[in-house]
């Protein structure tokens, strides 16, 4: 059973040109010209660096702090390793959650404990890197969420941002990304747009560069041992 009763974080659209996979949306061209070209009276542009992990959630639920996947299942029941560890790191971790957390909310991020496709040196950060804190499907305002999470900087970090204010190409958020703040060794996957109308999110984007390849790392690609970018103290 999905505690929330769906999942914890949907898919994102993609821009034009970005790499898309099987399945994955598009924003329409008047959305598009939005974040890179013509904004709205009212509107403020947020861009942040694309993390390259395990999209997972914490929520609070009836006074308990859960774990969650990307699917919106307990992650502490997941088969996979890295998983199972992001479930270890939210209960050895409880105390700051729940000061983070108030009823019925989650905050969403990437959990960079196993390479994907992309390795980070994750001396001096965490783990977790969070990008979003929802209530069922609205978002807090992004100055709001950074100011939350900001008290938990020790057990989660932020994804970075790059950008904030008006539109900003494709081109200019690439290059802004080149050297990775998140602590990539290889190169960044891309960035993730967001636009707030009068102070309330409105939609997201994203851009993935056309030569990311996803999971290039996993085991069952290389045929070789798991890579890890972090691992708990023994």
């Amino acid at each position: 059973m999905k505690p929330l009763g769906h999942k914890a974080y949907g898919s994102i659209p993609h821009l034009p040109g970005s790499k898309r996979g099987p399945g994955d949306k598009g924003l329409t061209a008047h959305q598009a010209a939005i974040l890179t070209d013509r904004m709205r009276p009212g509107d403020r542009i947020y861009v942040t660096e694309k993390l390259d992990g395990s999209n997972v959630a914490v929520a609070k639920i009836v006074g308990q702090i859960v774990p969650l996947g990307r699917a919106g299942y307990r992650a502490e029941t997941s088969r996979q390793r890295q998983h199972q560890l992001f479930a270890d790191y939210v209960f050895r971790h409880w105390a700051a959650f729940d000061s983070l957390l108030d009823e019925g909310e989650r905050v969403c991020g990437e959990w960079l404990a196993m390479a994907h496709s992309i390795r980070y040196d994750l001396h001096g950060r965490p783990p977790l890197a969070a990008f979003d804190l929802m209530r069922e499907h609205d978002r807090v305002p992004y100055a709001r969420f950074v100011q939350r999470t900001a008290g938990v900087g020790d057990v989660m970090g932020c994804v970075p941002l790059i950008h904030q204010g008006g539109p900003l190409s494709v081109a200019e958020a690439i290059a802004l990304v080149r050297v990775s703040q998140y602590g990539a060794v290889d190169a960044p996957e891309g960035v993730v747009y967001r636009v707030e109308r009068h102070g309330v999110c409105d939609f997201l984007g994203k851009y993935v560069r056309p030569d990311f390849v996803p999971g290039r790392l996993f085991a069952r690609v290389t045929g070789k041992a798991e890579v890890w970018n972090w691992a708990p103290d023994r």
